[in-house]
């Protein structure tokens, strides 16, 4: 299997994931000129599309994806899909056979209410693609959802393999880095992560995807238990707070103001 990150808008990253005999599929297509370009370049097939969420730079280009290449879309049962073939809900297995792959659909709330993720736990490594719950060294807004779902649907993503390659939507890693940096200052693990991925970034290439051991250790949205971690949340809240989703809830805030 080859996997390819493909830079689309601004910041986004569109998945394409091939077989060698030349079968692909994308997630979360929010612009198809970039995905044609891709198939293009690397001579690919079209087979499926996935989508994690219904947000339109993740689904914008579904459509015309569709006029050229009639494949089905796979896409969460409860919200608004363009082009959705086929709904799923948490639990489901989806079985591809072009490319060979099986995905465990999970139900993720928190960005979105109906957000789900596709997660491979039988390919090598295991792959979880998230869209806009887990980012590298962050986490999606709340634009529907609650802290406390969202703090559920991580901490199920956490518990995942450790060796679990992240593939999630959005090129945020320095920018979530400076955050996670300015909560921790001290923090080994966070500026071990923020001299390696300003290197990677000039030289021009993408940090994702990431290692979810990786994440465990610098990401401060999966690290609400962690005590440092908390005390720097109490601090800028200017209370005690009571619960771990408090905490969360607090950091959550903190960085959508950062």
């Amino acid at each position: 299997m080859q996997l390819h990150p493909v830079p689309a808008f601004s910041d986004n990253y569109i998945w394409l994931l091939a077989d060698d005999a030349g079968h692909a599929l994308v997630v979360d297509p929010g612009d198809a000129a970039p995905v044609e370009q891709a198939l293009a370049e690397r001579g690919l097939t079209l087979t499926a599309i996935l989508v994690t969420h219904h947000h339109p730079d993740h689904v914008g280009g579904i459509q015309s994806l569709l006029a050229r290449h009639p494949v089905p879309v796979y896409g969460p049962a409860d919200e608004s899909i363009p082009g959705r073939t086929h709904s799923v809900r948490d639990g489901d297995r989806l079985r591809l056979d072009a490319p060979a792959i099986e995905f465990e659909v999970m139900h993720v709330p928190g960005h979105t209410l109906g957000h789900i993720v596709f997660f491979a736990a039988d390919h090598e490594p295991p792959l979880l693609f998230c869209g806009d719950t887990l980012f590298a060294a962050g986490c999606g807004r709340l634009f529907e959802g609650t802290a406390a779902q969202m703090l559920a649907s991580l901490d199920r993503l956490s518990a995942l393999p450790d060796e679990t390659l992240v593939c999630c939507a959005h090129e945020y890693t320095l920018s979530n880095l400076a955050f996670a940096q300015a909560v921790t200052p001290e923090d080994e693990a966070v500026l071990q992560r923020v001299a390696e991925m300003t290197a990677i970034r000039e030289a021009g290439q993408p940090t994702l995807p990431v290692v979810l051991a990786d994440e465990r250790r610098s990401n401060p949205f999966l690290r609400v238990d962690e005590a440092p971690l908390q005390a720097a949340v109490n601090a800028h809240a200017g209370a005690t707070l009571p619960s771990r989703t408090d905490v969360f809830g607090a950091l959550r805030s903190w960085k959508d103001t950062f």
